[in-house]
């Protein structure tokens, strides 16, 4: 009996040694993918009012644990049944991706605040606009999530490990994703009220108080790098979507540096579906008018 016991206990440590080896591989593979996770949710977790900070990035939160929770079975079935699908998957993220990339940019460009609204609409807006960021940031993560979620499985696969180590090995990856990257995004909004909290502590004197200074004065400039690097990584995710998983792309202009290649490709192809919506709706707009 305790021979029995021993055994199989042993054969679980066997198996979370191959687990925890499978998801350390994994997770070195989706490094370049986090790190472009962590630049985009943290600009989109910025923005809002302090009291609403962390009330919004636990919401973003949620989101990205229930993408997690869709993402990964559906993965590994499709990987069994369906391994074609997980291509076409990705390059439609991709174009998402690269479309929210180019908008960002025309956004930037060409958009000009309107002046003369009410207090009360200003308000509204507000509020409809905390709920559409969130929306964005939740749908965001699902692509790169996938674009995670994929990886990592491709590289479990690879060690031709078990179903079992699949599953757990890529669930691993997952949570580590969501809570490792919103666990800095919450350090990073939360810069200036740490920053009030030390001045008020050493009374505005000595090494602290510079300090707390510092991260109060620094989250502005630290929020406007996180929007221009966020913007950057979108497109360059996309474009390595597009170069990895279509052969035209990929042979495309062999010679050229890989990150020009794919930051050019998710803008060319982000431009095109920027043009190819606008004129959408507004087909769509004459067409309800009519």
């Amino acid at each position: 009996m305790a021979s029995g016991i021993f055994a199989i206990l042993d054969d679980i440590a066997a198996l979370m040694d191959d687990v925890a080896i499978a998801s350390k591989i994994a997770t070195k593979k989706t490094a370049g993918i986090l790190g472009d996770d962590l630049a985009v949710n943290a600009e989109k977790a910025t923005g809002f009012l302090s009291s609403r900070e962390i009330p919004v990035l636990w919401a973003i939160t949620k989101g990205s644990f229930l993408n997690k929770l869709i993402i990964v079975p559906v993965a590994l079935l499709l990987n069994f049944f369906f391994p074609i699908a997980i291509k076409f998957i990705l390059i439609l993220g991709g174009c998402y991706l690269a479309f929210e990339g180019v908008e960002k940019i025309i956004h930037y460009i060409f958009h000009k605040k309107k002046e003369n609204e009410s207090t009360v609409e200003v308000l509204i807006d507000d509020q409809k606009a905390e709920k559409a960021k969130i929306k964005s940031a939740v749908l965001t993560d699902f692509i790169l999530s996938v674009e995670i979620v994929i990886i990592a499985l491709g590289t479990v696969v690879e060690r031709d490990a078990s179903v079992t180590v699949q599953i757990l090995s890529v669930s691993v990856v997952a949570f580590l994703a969501t809570v490792g990257v919103y666990g800095v995004v919450a350090l990073i909004v939360r810069m200036d009220d740490a920053g009030y909290q030390i001045i008020k502590k050493s009374e505005d004197k000595g090494f602290l108080a510079k300090l707390g200074h510092f991260l109060v004065k620094a989250l502005p400039y630290v929020i406007r790098i996180l929007a221009f690097v966020g913007t950057i990584a979108l497109l360059l995710v996309s474009g390595g979507i597009f170069s990895h998983n279509i052969d035209f792309f990929h042979h495309l202009l062999p010679d050229l540096n890989s990150t020009i290649k794919e930051f050019g490709l998710g803008f060319i192809i982000g431009l095109v579906v920027v043009v190819i919506v606008t004129i959408t709706q507004k087909a769509y707009k004459l067409a309800v008018k009519k």
